[in-house]
Protein backbone atom coordinates (compact mmCIF):
# COMPACT_ATOMS: atom_id res chain seq x y z
CA UNK A 1 0.00 0.00 0.00
CA UNK A 2 1.25 3.41 -0.81
CA UNK A 3 0.65 6.72 0.91
CA UNK A 4 1.15 10.80 -0.03
CA UNK A 5 -0.36 13.23 1.55
CA UNK A 6 -2.98 11.35 3.76
CA UNK A 7 -4.22 9.35 0.60
CA UNK A 8 -3.52 5.91 0.83
CA UNK A 9 -3.55 3.58 -2.47
CA UNK A 10 -3.31 0.31 -3.98
CA UNK A 11 -3.34 -1.37 -7.36
CA UNK A 12 -5.16 -5.05 -7.70
CA UNK A 13 -5.28 -7.43 -10.15
CA UNK A 14 -7.83 -8.71 -11.68
CA UNK A 15 -8.54 -11.39 -14.59
CA UNK A 16 -11.38 -11.12 -16.27
CA UNK A 17 -10.91 -14.00 -19.16
CA UNK A 18 -12.12 -13.69 -22.40
CA UNK A 19 -15.52 -13.35 -22.22
CA UNK A 20 -17.63 -10.19 -21.55
CA UNK A 21 -17.89 -10.56 -17.76
CA UNK A 22 -19.19 -8.43 -14.63
CA UNK A 23 -16.40 -9.22 -11.64
CA UNK A 24 -17.39 -8.76 -8.27
CA UNK A 25 -14.67 -6.67 -6.51
CA UNK A 26 -16.46 -5.92 -3.37
CA UNK A 27 -14.40 -8.12 -0.86
CA UNK A 28 -10.83 -6.93 -2.32
CA UNK A 29 -12.70 -3.32 -1.70
CA UNK A 30 -13.56 -4.27 1.94
CA UNK A 31 -10.31 -5.43 3.09
CA UNK A 32 -8.32 -2.37 1.27
CA UNK A 33 -10.79 0.40 3.52
CA UNK A 34 -10.70 -1.83 6.33
CA UNK A 35 -6.54 -1.94 6.42
CA UNK A 36 -6.07 1.63 4.45
CA UNK A 37 -9.02 3.71 7.11
CA UNK A 38 -7.80 2.00 10.60
CA UNK A 39 -11.04 2.17 11.21
CA UNK A 40 -11.81 5.70 10.51
CA UNK A 41 -14.50 7.64 8.30
CA UNK A 42 -13.70 8.53 4.76
CA UNK A 43 -13.95 8.30 1.14
CA UNK A 44 -12.73 5.24 -0.96
CA UNK A 45 -12.42 6.04 -4.50
CA UNK A 46 -12.10 3.12 -7.14
CA UNK A 47 -10.93 4.21 -10.48
CA UNK A 48 -10.16 1.50 -13.68
CA UNK A 49 -7.40 2.81 -15.48
CA UNK A 50 -8.49 1.15 -19.09
CA UNK A 51 -10.41 2.66 -21.90
CA UNK A 52 -12.10 -0.55 -22.27
CA UNK A 53 -14.06 -1.46 -19.02
CA UNK A 54 -16.34 0.22 -15.97
CA UNK A 55 -17.73 0.32 -12.73
CA UNK A 56 -20.85 -0.20 -11.49
CA UNK A 57 -22.24 -0.34 -7.82
CA UNK A 58 -25.36 -2.57 -8.31
CA UNK A 59 -27.00 -5.68 -7.00
CA UNK A 60 -25.02 -8.87 -8.36
CA UNK A 61 -25.45 -12.90 -7.85
CA UNK A 62 -29.55 -12.15 -8.56
CA UNK A 63 -29.03 -12.35 -12.28
CA UNK A 64 -28.61 -8.70 -12.74
CA UNK A 65 -25.03 -9.46 -13.46
CA UNK A 66 -26.47 -10.80 -16.71
CA UNK A 67 -29.12 -8.33 -17.24
CA UNK A 68 -26.39 -5.88 -17.33
CA UNK A 69 -24.42 -7.08 -20.16
CA UNK A 70 -27.59 -8.08 -21.90
CA UNK A 71 -28.63 -4.47 -21.93
CA UNK A 72 -25.24 -3.60 -23.10
CA UNK A 73 -25.44 -5.94 -25.86
CA UNK A 74 -28.47 -4.10 -27.05
CA UNK A 75 -26.72 -0.58 -26.32
CA UNK A 76 -23.31 -1.72 -27.70
CA UNK A 77 -23.75 -4.24 -30.20
CA UNK A 78 -20.88 -6.45 -30.86
CA UNK A 79 -20.74 -5.90 -35.30
CA UNK A 80 -18.88 -3.61 -37.66
CA UNK A 81 -20.60 -0.34 -37.11
CA UNK A 82 -17.66 0.89 -34.75
CA UNK A 83 -14.70 3.18 -36.54
CA UNK A 84 -12.56 2.41 -33.59
CA UNK A 85 -12.30 -0.82 -36.29
CA UNK A 86 -9.39 -3.04 -34.43
CA UNK A 87 -8.83 -6.19 -32.59
CA UNK A 88 -11.82 -8.47 -32.20
CA UNK A 89 -15.20 -7.58 -34.04
CA UNK A 90 -17.27 -5.03 -32.42
CA UNK A 91 -13.83 -3.82 -30.15
CA UNK A 92 -14.91 -0.30 -31.04
CA UNK A 93 -18.07 -0.66 -28.88
CA UNK A 94 -15.72 -1.15 -25.58
CA UNK A 95 -14.59 2.12 -26.11
CA UNK A 96 -17.73 3.65 -25.89
CA UNK A 97 -18.25 1.84 -22.69
CA UNK A 98 -16.71 3.97 -20.30
CA UNK A 99 -19.34 6.53 -21.30
CA UNK A 100 -21.96 4.63 -20.02
CA UNK A 101 -19.86 2.34 -17.34
CA UNK A 102 -18.34 4.95 -15.57
CA UNK A 103 -14.18 4.21 -15.08
CA UNK A 104 -14.72 5.30 -11.12
CA UNK A 105 -16.73 5.22 -8.08
CA UNK A 106 -16.29 7.00 -4.74
CA UNK A 107 -18.19 5.33 -1.49
CA UNK A 108 -18.44 7.29 1.66
CA UNK A 109 -15.99 5.18 4.59
CA UNK A 110 -17.97 4.80 7.77
CA UNK A 111 -15.81 3.91 10.78
CA UNK A 112 -13.32 1.64 8.61
CA UNK A 113 -16.40 0.17 6.23
CA UNK A 114 -18.19 1.13 3.08
CA UNK A 115 -21.07 2.36 3.53
CA UNK A 116 -23.11 0.19 0.72
CA UNK A 117 -26.68 -0.34 0.87
CA UNK A 118 -28.26 -3.69 1.63
CA UNK A 119 -27.80 -4.93 -1.93
CA UNK A 120 -25.26 -3.24 -3.27
CA UNK A 121 -21.83 -4.29 -4.95
CA UNK A 122 -18.87 -3.03 -6.19
CA UNK A 123 -18.49 -4.51 -9.85
CA UNK A 124 -15.75 -4.01 -12.23
CA UNK A 125 -17.72 -4.66 -16.39
CA UNK A 126 -15.20 -5.88 -18.88
CA UNK A 127 -16.80 -6.26 -22.49
CA UNK A 128 -12.88 -6.56 -24.15
CA UNK A 129 -12.32 -9.92 -25.01
CA UNK A 130 -8.78 -8.84 -26.26
CA UNK A 131 -7.45 -7.94 -22.69
CA UNK A 132 -7.76 -10.99 -19.91
CA UNK A 133 -6.10 -9.06 -17.65
CA UNK A 134 -7.13 -5.52 -15.34
CA UNK A 135 -5.97 -3.57 -12.50
CA UNK A 136 -8.24 -1.02 -10.03
CA UNK A 137 -6.57 1.07 -8.19
CA UNK A 138 -8.42 1.49 -4.96
CA UNK A 139 -7.58 4.99 -2.86
CA UNK A 140 -8.48 5.93 0.48
CA UNK A 141 -8.88 9.61 1.46
CA UNK A 142 -9.24 9.95 5.40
Amino acid sequence: MEQSFGMKTELIGIRTGARESVHDITAACARFTKDASGGADGLLHVFVPHATAGLALMELGSGSDADLLTALAALLPADDRWRHAHGSRGHGRTHVLPAFVTPFLVIPVLAGRMALGTWQSVALVDLNVDNTDRQVRLSYLG
